[in-house]
C-alpha cells in the first residue's frame, strides 16, 4: 500500500511540473533544420570569433617532389577573426604564414645539385564559412563536434633570399584557399579545432616556371577558438500568415472603396438640396495580434492602432482595450501577466505615438480566461472597442 502511494505521489509530481511549464523561446537551438528555420539578427558585437592556430605546412612546387615528404614539411601559424551571421553562415580574415621549404635543381647538364630554399612567406584571405552540421541538421549550440567548410581569396607575399649565388626577389600572388575546419566545443566560448587548408597562387610564386598552373600549399593547423559577445542565435516564431493575407484583403477593399468614394462630385448644383443627414456615430472595433509569447507590436499591426486613434480623436470616443492570450500555450497565471502587457503596450503606444488622452483609454486583460476566436493562434491579440 505504502509503494503504492509513493508511486501516485511521484507521477503526481511529474505531471505537476509538466503542467506548470511555460512557454520558452527556442534559443541557441532550433527543432528543425537550420536551413528551414528564421534566426533573429543580433547585434553587431555579437557571436564574434578570434582563432589562433599553429602546426605544419607543405609546399608543393615545381621540383619539390624530388625530396622526401620529411624535409618539404614547414611550421606555419595562423590568426583570425570572424563573425557569425546565422547558425550557418559566417566569415572570417584570416592571416597565415611562415617557413617555406622550397627544393630546386640548380646548376647545368651533370652538375645539378637538389637545392634547399628556406623562405618566409605570409598570406592573408577572407573566407566564407559554411556550418553544414547547423545547415542540415537542427541547431545546436552544445552540439560536441562541428564541420565546417570555407572558401575564399587573398594576397599572398614570399620573402626573398640569396641561395648558393642565385639571388631569389620577392614575390606576391593572389591566392584561392579551400579548406574545412572541425571545432570540438570545450565552453560556451571556447573550441579547440583541427584545421587542413589548400591555397592556389601564380605558377611563379617560388621564382620558378615548370609550365605547370600554380603552385600549391597545404597547411594542417591545430589551435583554439575564442567568442565574444553573444554566443547563440533564437529562433524567430512565425506569425500566422493566413491570418496576416486575410487583413491585408481586407485593408486593401477598403482602400478602393475610399478610392471610389473621392471620385464623387461634393456637391450637385442641378439637384434640390437635400435635408441634412445626422451623423451615425458607431462603435468601431480593432485588432493588434501578437507573435507567440510576446507583447512587442509588430510594424505591420501598427496601421490598426493609427486607424483607431483617428476614428476616436475624429468623433472624441473613448477608448476600450482589452488584451488576451492563447489558451493552449502557458499556464493561466502567465498567459494572465502576458494578456496585461499586451494590453498595457498598446495604451502606451495610442498615447504616447498618436496623442490620445490617458482619460481616454481603459484597459482590461482577460489572460486565456476568454477566447473571442475558435482558431487558438488567433487569441494572442488585443481588441480596441471604442463606444459612445
Amino acid at each position: 500500500m505504502r509503494t503504492k502511494f509513493l508511486l501516485l505521489a511521484f507521477l503526481s509530481g511529474i505531471m505537476m511540473s509538466v503542467t506548470a511549464q511555460e512557454y520558452q523561446p527556442q534559443v541557441g537551438f532550433s527543432t528543425e533544420n537550420g536551413s528551414k528555420v528564421n534566426f533573429k539578427k543580433n547585434k553587431a558585437g555579437d557571436n564574434i570569433f578570434v582563432s589562433l592556430g599553429g602546426g605544419m605546412s607543405v609546399f608543393l612546387g615545381d621540383q619539390n617532389s624530388e625530396a622526401s615528404l620529411g624535409d618539404r614539411l614547414n611550421w606555419a601559424g595562423t590568426l583570425s577573426v570572424g563573425k557569425w551571421y546565422s547558425p550557418y553562415i559566417g566569415w572570417r580574415l584570416q592571416g597565415n604564414g611562415g617557413q617555406l621549404k622550397d627544393f630546386q635543381l640548380l646548376g647545368t647538364g651533370t652538375s645539378r645539385t637538389l637545392t634547399q630554399k628556406d623562405f618566409m612567406y605570409g598570406n592573408i584571405h577572407a573566407d566564407l564559412l559554411w556550418d553544414i552540421t547547423n545547415f542540415w541538421a537542427p541547431y545546436n549550440e552544445k552540439k560536441v563536434v562541428r564541420i565546417i567548410p570555407f572558401a575564399g581569396v587573398g594576397y599572398a607575399i614570399r620573402a626573398g633570399k640569396s641561395v648558393a649565388g642565385y639571388e631569389f626577389k620577392r614575390t606576391e600572388s593572389p591566392s584561392v584557399n579551400i579548406g574545412v575546419q572541425i571545432p570540438f566545443r570545450m565552453s560556451e566560448r571556447i573550441d579547440i579545432f583541427l584545421e587542413g587548408m589548400y591555397s592556389l597562387y601564380n605558377e611563379e610564386f617560388n621564382r620558378v616556371d615548370m609550365g605547370h598552373e600554380e603552385d600549391r600549399i597545404f597547411q594542417g593547423s591545430l589551435g583554439l577558438n575564442y567568442k565574444i559577445g553573444r554566443t547563440n542565435f533564437e529562433v524567430i516564431e512565425p506569425m500566422d500568415y493566413a491570418l496576416l493575407n486575410d487583413l491585408n484583403s481586407q485593408i486593401n477593399a477598403l482602400r478602393a472603396q475610399n478610392d471610389e468614394l473621392s471620385k464623387r462630385p461634393k456637391s450637385c448644383p442641378e439637384c434640390p438640396k437635400a435635408a441634412p443627414v445626422v451623423e451615425k456615430i458607431e462603435t468601431m472595433k480593432n485588432t493588434v495580434f501578437f507573435r507567440l509569447n510576446s507583447s512587442v507590436i509588430d510594424k505591420n499591426q501598427e496601421g490598426n492602432i493609427f486607424n483607431t486613434s483617428e476614428y476616436a480623436k475624429k468623433h472624441n470616443l473613448p477608448i476600450k482595450i482589452i488584451g488576451f492570450a492563447d489558451k493552449q500555450t502557458g499556464t493561466a497565471d502567465y498567459n494572465y501577466g502576458l494578456s496585461e502587457r499586451r494590453a498595457k503596450a498598446v495604451a502606451k503606444k495610442l498615447t504616447e505615438q498618436y496623442g490620445i488622452p490617458t482619460e481616454k483609454i481603459s484597459i482590461e486583460w482577460k489572460g486565456d480566461t476568454q477566447q473571442p476566436y475558435e482558431i487558438n493562434n488567433w487569441n494572442r491579440l488585443v481588441i480596441m472597442d471604442t463606444n459612445k
